[in-house]
């Protein structure tokens, strides 16, 4: 378990939040699996006094949470799909990245990024863990590393003549248990005039919008760009640019260089900076409020779940998404309350949520029963699964999400 601070390795004392316990968010049950004892953990978040780090008390190793099943794919979202399309064009055109350059994709699961690259004839490789989404990108014709990234890999890569022009990590930093060594390994695998950019849930939006349900043990770290910027400095690494995205319910995109490299820093990275500082980012009162501001939201969830239930009218869920079962878990929510979830992931049906044992079907269930209600659990897609609902609420089927707050759409 840890007790000091994953980057300055100061004493954690200070506690953000306290969710009890839960299992893995993605450790979807088979049907075999409902019989046996299932492992759960506690979920607890700490903020560092000293560099305001947000972070997991760790008790579970990184095996245990991307494991060879692991079943979030991200070319089941559209729109996820979209947005990586998006990306690799405007870097592509940024960086003059062509058939002479080097891409690496650090967590590059079944590919829907670097497909965009092979494309375009530009040479890459992913670096994926996890077994099932590494053979899904191999199957398009990306070249996998099936290993954990870090400053080994990093100086393998770095051996091995691999370094590359661009690094590319979406949603991978908040996962990493040893975000020093990742960083390091960034450091060790780029080009002296290389770039790298990462994507984050920005934890200033999380604060604000009271996003409490994108907390689960991968997420090791809860990320600002003071922190970030703290982080890859120590490793040599300096950020000279920063965007505001409207993934996962806010999101940052930082891009970084080695500390000697040429790239001139943007205003924006200055005046996102003080924007942090001047909303308190560095200050304890910041961070002591929102336990409170969690356990209303999931009072509100509880409430509306029990008055449907008293009044006979039926809701089910809509995505089995990870910060959906940290939601229902927290509320402890079983199928007497919400009977079942459906999704679009083919690796997810047939199976059942980890914690609340909410079977998961394909999205036809909803057609079939036409439920009052359909609880939508990743509110961060809300529209595009709106888009896809639509003849449901034709019918008098209602919408509804639980963050940021309570809505009946």
């Amino acid at each position: 378990m840890t007790q000091t601070c994953r980057h300055c390795h100061a004493p954690l004392t200070r506690p953000f939040l306290d969710l009890g316990y839960a299992p893995p968010s993605n450790a979807y049950l088979a049907p075999e699996a409902l019989h046996r004892a299932e492992v759960t953990y506690p979920l607890r978040l700490m903020v560092c006094d000293s560099c305001f780090l947000v972070q997991t008390e760790d008790f579970a190793a990184p095996e245990a949470l991307f494991d060879a099943d692991y079943a979030y794919f991200s070319s089941t979202s559209r729109g996820w799909l979209d947005h990586g399309a998006r990306y690799a064009a405007m870097v592509r055109d940024r960086f003059a990245l062509d058939a002479d350059s080097f891409v690496i994709e650090v967590a590059s699961n079944d590919g829907y990024l670097l497909r965009n690259f092979v494309q375009a004839g530009v040479p890459c490789l992913g670096i994926e863990p996890t077994a099932s989404t590494a053979a899904a990108a191999e199957a398009q014709g990306i070249p996998v590393l099936r290993e954990f990234f870090g400053q080994a890999l990093g100086a393998r890569l770095a051996g091995e003549g691999r370094q590359a022009d661009l690094i590319a990590g979406n949603n991978v930093f908040a996962h990493v248990p040893d975000i020093n060594d990742f960083a390091r390994g960034l450091a060790g695998a780029l080009k002296p005039e290389g770039v790298i950019t990462l994507e984050f849930p920005h934890l200033m939006r999380l604060v604000e919008f009271c996003q409490f349900d994108t907390v689960y043990h991968e997420h090791y770290s809860y990320l600002s760009l003071v922190s970030v910027q703290r982080i890859l400095a120590a490793a040599g690494l300096r950020v000279f640019d920063v965007e505001q995205l409207p993934t996962h319910g806010g999101s940052l995109r930082v891009y970084a260089c080695h500390e000697t490299a040429s790239h001139p820093e943007h205003l924006g990275v200055a005046a996102l900076l003080a924007e942090e500082r001047r909303r308190g980012m560095e200050n304890h009162a910041y961070y002591d409020s929102f336990q409170p501001r969690a356990d209303a939201l999931k009072d509100a969830l509880l409430r509306f779940l029990l008055d449907a239930k008293r009044d006979g009218r039926t809701v089910a869920a809509y995505g089995a998404a990870a910060k959906g079962n940290t939601l229902l878990n927290y509320a402890g929510v079983k199928p007497d309350l919400v009977p079942f979830v459906c999704d679009a992931a083919e690796a997810k049906q047939g199976k059942f949520l980890p914690g609340s044992h909410i079977p998961i079907h394909a999205p036809d269930m909803l057609d079939r029963v036409r439920p009052d209600f359909v609880l939508i659990l990743p509110w961060n897609i809300v529209d595009e699964v709106r888009a896809q609902l639509d003849h449901l609420a034709r019918r008098g089927t209602r919408l509804v999400i639980a963050v940021p707050e309570l809505t009946i759409l």
